[in-house]
């Protein structure tokens, strides 16, 4: 039976692969670049990064080990809490609904203001998506994360906590799998709230090409960053990149290096 991963071409998962996962006209190629990982040793840390060429129906990848290791997913489940939030009627309109600031002074000053769901996520405001979980509840939050087949979809540790300190894992590829249906608007819910969170996501030029990505950082809420995580997609003209990487960001100097090392790791396999 095919696997998640064997359709990938990385290695072997245990995971049964969903019909409508990515890859699934054939199975992609795939290449393991030392020249990435060195890139993540070149900065003294630790970390993982794969690449899906769409077109080319490859994947690249710095390592066969951490790019399938499952790690909590921190705020790149602003993606998915973002399509629930949507689902379920929580948010109606990401420009007009507005969470009001509760007051209490958080250490990134950017959280400390009223938000849409727009900007929260441009700023990544953890009490904002805290708030949208605890109206979205426990019995809708499991529906919708078993409906979109993300990660090991245990919700366990909290309603406005599974993410950050709780049970979910997700892996680089299995982001790279989630955010691939997301760009085709393949995900089982509706193409409003598929296109409306594709077109909230933050967005980075560089030269002609444009990148759709979400940001993570476990520890970031408490001000004592552990684990980075950029996961999105490039367009270079007609080619498409889906990507995913995470690096260990325990020294604050790190945590500033995500959006260039993701950018570099692009570059590399000529996404962008």
């Amino acid at each position: 039976m095919l696997t998640r991963r064997s359709t990938l071409g990385l290695l072997a998962a245990a995971a049964t692969l969903p019909s409508r996962a990515l890859a699934v006209v054939a199975p992609p190629r795939n290449e393991i670049r030392e020249s990435l990982a060195k890139r993540f040793t070149d900065l003294g840390t630790a970390g993982t990064f794969v690449g899906y060429k769409v077109e080319d129906y490859l994947i690249v990848a710095s390592d066969r080990e951490r790019s399938g290791e499952g790690k909590l997913p921190a705020s790149t489940f602003k993606i998915p809490n973002s399509l629930i939030a949507l689902e379920t009627g929580v948010v109606a309109d990401p420009d007009k609904d507005v969470f009001p600031w509760d007051g209490v002074k958080r250490p990134i000053e950017a959280w400390n203001k009223d938000h849409t769901l727009r900007s929260a996520i441009l700023v990544s405001a953890v009490p904002v998506y805290q708030e949208i979980a605890r109206r979205i509840g426990q019995e809708r939050m499991q529906k919708y994360v078993d409906l979109l087949d993300y990660g090991n979809r245990d919700i366990g540790g909290g309603i406005d906590q599974f993410w950050l300190t709780g049970a979910l894992r997700i892996d680089p590829i299995e982001q790279i799998d989630f955010v691939d249906r997301l760009r085709r608007r393949a995900l089982p819910i509706s193409k409003r709230s598929q296109d409306l969170v594709a077109d909230i996501l933050p967005v980075t030029k560089v030269g002609d090409s444009v990148i759709r990505a979400k940001s993570g950082l476990l520890g970031a809420e408490r001000g004592a960053p552990s684990l980075g995580w950029m996961v999105g997609w490039a367009e270079k003209g007609d080619a498409h990149t889906v990507f995913a990487l995470n690096m260990d960001c325990g020294e604050p100097r790190l945590v500033g290096e995500r959006i260039a090392l993701t950018q570099a790791c692009l570059a590399d396999i000529g996404a962008i």
